[in-house]
Order: structure tokens, then sequence, then C-alpha cells
């Protein structure tokens, strides 16, 4: 019985569908061109008013109406999981929330747009940089990254009284001369005449090609530097020049012991290397020009302890201070990490966010939108290469930078790693912080070696494609009222023409209908 309802259903259906050919057919050979001109219009008419409505919308909240609608409504009653909708809509929940924590972050930058950073992860020249130019023959640090650092040495490692001490003068030199070998060899003659701190940091950056003969020779670098800093420690109150020497042997010492302690990481030593930071961190609380909390940042995240690392932001991720890649997307990892394990993508889609989901979403938002280029080398769309010596912050350098000591720490967390896919554009969530630079890219592609990279540019939103859609849509039929108008005749045939095309398939199931059933049972069904 079920065999036979089933099919009386599928013969009745049939025959419907051939009915309705046959009337729209005939209604057809009916119309008149005043019709087609008529019908042409109004379509133009409502997509236009539909183009008008969606570019309103897209202006006024960032996506499409109809997508909204199709994926937060229809999407889910064709049992499709939500993931995208719910984080529009509560990212824009609490901007307005956050906005007035932006302006006054906005308001407290002293510092220029475009500022240079020097990268508190830097590689060694001789033992990372140097290696890869021999293995691919690149030059992964640009003239005027690497002019800056010579600018950084001077600063650090240099006063007004260098010509007091053989050594000092042999060495401010050095950090002036642009030859590595040139620099090198003045670094070993300097050493001849006695045990020069900086002299031996010059030699384990440039000359050291591995990391454990750098470590070895910063380890003799220490040594010469405490006995500088002691010295000049007793004598920082007899007058101005002391003063200098003071504060020059302190960078001095702190350069070392930090270097030390990421010779330690790059060893595999992290747990000592953690200490080290530590100890930097107390004894020298003042020095933040060095950034040394975002290599602890690194090394806890290495450790998984992810306590540590909260307790690290606590401290560091405020309102007053400036802001970096590491810290905002060290901290949308944590909240990510804390509901990866129960998200559920469908409970999502039913119930909504949870207080702790929308955080994970809130900081994912803020993470993007203080640096948008850092997901495509977290979802490894885009190559990474080695980070320079110098980061622009909010810049592609910075990106570059983070996501190549940091992407292991997002692989590591199961279900934190996809979570910048949930956010279809990087600019739907505004505006946390102070305007993007327009000056970032200029900056970028003079820190980056452009030869072999091509410099990540500020994301521009895509119109949607119901916006591109409509336009065409309503593009296509003025186009067509138009001919109508003034070719009525000819685009009645056209339209006759394509219009029998379309309904041939139909037409001949239906002649074949003809034939099979008998003319006296479809006499009767006509009659019906």
């Amino acid at each position: 019985s079920g065999i036979i309802y089933k099919s009386v259903t599928i013969i009745t259906l049939s025959l419907t569908l051939v009915f309705l050919v046959s009337a729209v057919s005939m209604f057809l050979n009916t119309l008149t061109p005043k019709f087609y001109v008529a019908l042409t219009g109004t379509s133009s008419l409502i997509s236009g008013l539909i183009l008008i409505f969606e570019w309103w919308y897209f202006r006024k909240y960032g996506t499409s109406f109809i997508e909204q609608v199709s994926v937060s409504h229809l999407r889910p009653l064709l049992g499709g999981v939500d993931t995208a909708a719910p984080n529009n809509n509560n990212s824009s929940s609490s901007s307005n929330s956050s906005s007035s924590n932006g302006e006054t972050d906005s308001s407290r930058q002293s510092v220029s747009e475009c500022k240079v950073w020097r990268n508190p992860l830097n590689l060694f020249r001789g033992a990372e940089y140097n290696r890869y130019t021999w293995v691919t023959g690149r030059e992964p640090l640009t003239y005027y990254d690497m002019n800056l650092s010579a600018q950084d040495h001077q600063t650090f490692f240099t006063c007004d009284s260098d010509h007091l001490r053989p050594a000092d003068a042999i060495m401010q030199k050095a950090w002036r001369e642009r030859n590595p070998q040139a620099r090198i060899s003045a670094a070993h003659e300097a050493l001849e005449l006695e045990d020069c701190a900086t002299a031996y940091i010059l030699l384990a950056e440039e000359e050291a090609t591995t990391i454990m003969e750098a470590e070895r020779l910063f380890k003799q670098a220490l040594k010469a530097g405490e006995l500088c800093y002691r010295r000049s420690q007793t004598l920082q109150h007899h007058g101005t020049q002391y003063e200098a020497q003071h504060r020059r042997d302190t960078n001095v010492l702190v350069y070392i012991k930090r270097r030390l302690a990421m010779c330690s990481r790059k060893l595999g030593r992290t747990r000592e290397a953690v200490k080290m930071m530590r100890d930097l961190m107390k004894e020298f609380p003042l020095l933040s020009m060095f950034n040394i909390h975002e290599n602890l940042l690194e090394s806890l995240l290495e450790l998984q302890n992810y306590a540590d690392v909260q307790a690290v932001l606590a401290k560091y991720d405020d309102i007053s201070l400036p802001k970096s890649a590491t810290i905002c997307y060290t901290a949308a990892l944590l909240k990510a990490r804390a509901v990866s394990d129960k998200f559920s993508p469908e409970a999502a889609s039913r119930r909504g966010l949870s207080t702790a989901e929308m955080n994970a979403v809130e900081a994912i938002h803020r993470a993007v939108e203080f640096n948008p280029h850092v997901p495509k080398y977290l979802l490894e769309m885009k190559s990474l290469i080695l980070p320079p010596e110098h980061i622009l912050k909010r810049g592609d350098s910075e990106a570059i930078a983070y996501a190549f000591f940091h992407l292991q720490h997002w692989k590591r967390v199961e279900g934190t790693y996809n979570s910048f896919r949930m956010i279809p554009y990087p600019l739907e969530k505004g505006h946390l912080f102070y305007p993007y630079p327009i000056c970032t890219e200029t900056a970028d592609r003079e820190l980056l070696p452009t030869v072999f990279h091509e410099v990540s540019v500020y994301p521009k939103k895509e119109l949607p494609f119901f916006i591109l859609f409509t336009a065409g849509l309503c593009s296509f039929t003025a186009m067509l009222a138009l001919l109508t108008h003034q070719f009525p005749e000819l685009m009645g045939v056209f339209a006759k023409a394509f219009l029998s095309t379309l309904f041939a398939p139909l037409n001949f199931i239906m002649e074949k209908v003809e034939s099979i059933l008998p003319s006296s049972l479809w006499h009767q069904l006509t009659r019906i």
C-alpha cells in the first residue's frame, strides 16, 4: 500500500507540473511587449531599492542584511551551524562599553604613530641571520633595519666618557662601523687591551656561528660587565660624567643578562631562562625599554604555565601602558583556551554564547583590531620569514615577529588555533585603539626584505556578495527595460525564444507523459 501511495503521489505531482507548464505557455503566448517593459522596469526598481538598502545596512553595521538574515534564521532551520552571526552580534554589543576605554587609550598615546621599536625576541646575527644567508643566499635584514640597530648600539653601549678608556674608545668607533669584519676586528683589538664587555657582546652577536658559542661569549661579557657596573655604581653620584657611565654600564648588564636568558631558551633550558628573566625584572624594574616581559611570556607559554602567563598579563596589559601584539594575542589565547574544550558550535547556535565565550570573542576581536596581519600567519595562509631586528607596532613586521615565535603555542592548544576563522572581517569590531596609522605600510617596506616577501597591507573590507548581486541584477533589468521599450517587437521575439528554450525540457516530459498515459485517463484527468 505504501508503494502504491508513493506512486500515485509522484504521478499526481508530475501531472500538476505538466498542467502548470501548459498554463504558463498559454499565458506567455498572450503577452504583449508592454507587459515585458512593465515587468523589467518593475524588477529594476525593486532590485535598485534592495541595492540601496543593502548598501546603507553595510555602511552602518558592516555586514550584509540578507547574509545576516540567512545565517541567523534560515541556516539553523536548515540544520546548519551558526558560528559567525553570534560573534558579530556579541562583539558589537559590547563595543559601546569599551568605547570609553578606547578613547582614554587614544588620548594617552604620547608616542609617534610610526615609531619603530626594537624586537624583544630578535635573533642573533651570526648564529641565525648569517646562517640563513649562507644557506639561502638571501639577506634577511634590510639596510634600514641594520642602521637602526647601529643607532641602538651607540645609544646603549657608548657614552661621552669613552675616550678616557682605550678599549671603550675603540668600541665607540666599532659600533659606528658599517663593515661587519671591521667591527669584529675592532672588538678583538679592544679585548687585547682589557676585558671589555661591549667587545664580547659584539663578538657574541656577529662572530659566533652557534648559540652555544654566543652563550660562552656572553658569559665572559657578564663577568666584565658586572665588574664595570659595580665600579660605576659607587661613583655615579660624583658628577654627570660618572652618572652617564653608570647608565651605560646598566644598559650593558641588562642586555647581557637578557641575551643569556634567550640563549638558555633557545638551548631548551626554558625553566632556567624564566628564572633569569624574573630575576632581571626584579633587579631592574624600571628598564621597560627592553620589553623583557614579552620574552618571559613566550617562555612561560612554552612551559604551558598559563597561570603565570595570566599573572604577567595582569601587570602589563594595562590601559596606561603601550600595547603590543604579544600582549593582545596572548590574552586572546588564554581566553580562547578557557572555552575551547567545552565549546560546541551547535550548542552555541541554539543557546547563544556564554559569558566566557563572549569574553573570548571580545579578546580575539581586540587582538585582530590591534594588528590585523597576524591571523594570516597563525592560520598559515601566508609564509613566514625571519623576523627583523626592529618592528612597527600594528604592522606586518610585528605580525611576523609574533607569529614566528608564538605559532607553536596556538597550535598546541586544541580548538584555539582556528578561532580566527570565526571572524569574517577584521574590521567589523571597532574602535578599541587609536586609528590605524597610514604610514605603517611605508615603514614596513623599509624594515622587511620586499625582494622575497610581500608586505601585508591593512585589509580592506570587501563588499558582500548580495550587494554585488543586487547591483548586477538592477543593472541587467534596467538594460532589459530600456531595450524592450526601444525595440518591443524584437525583444518580444527574444523573450519568447528564451522562455521556449527554458521550458523545452518540461515540454518534452509532458509529451512523453501524454504518449504513455491512455487517452481516456488523460481525458478524465483534464476534466478534473
